[in-house]
C-alpha cells in the first residue's frame, strides 16, 4: 500500500533552488519520492510505501 504527502511550496525572493533542494532531500531521507511537481511549482506530491 502507498501513502502520499502533498507539500505546498512557497516561492521566495532568494535561494529558491537551495530551499527546494533541502526540502526534497529532507523527504527523501524519510523514504518519500517525488511523483509530481505542479506546473506552477506550488505543490509537490510525494509517495512512499506505507508498510516499510
Amino acid at each position: 500500500m502507498k501513502e502520499y504527502k502533498v507539500v505546498s511550496w512557497k516561492i521566495g525572493l532568494s535561494k529558491n533552488d537551495q530551499r527546494l533542494e533541502d526540502v526534497l532531500n529532507k523527504y527523501a531521507k524519510q523514504g518519500w519520492r517525488v511523483i509530481h511537481i505542479a506546473e506552477n511549482h506550488t505543490r509537490i506530491v510525494f509517495e512512499r510505501d506505507k508498510n516499510r
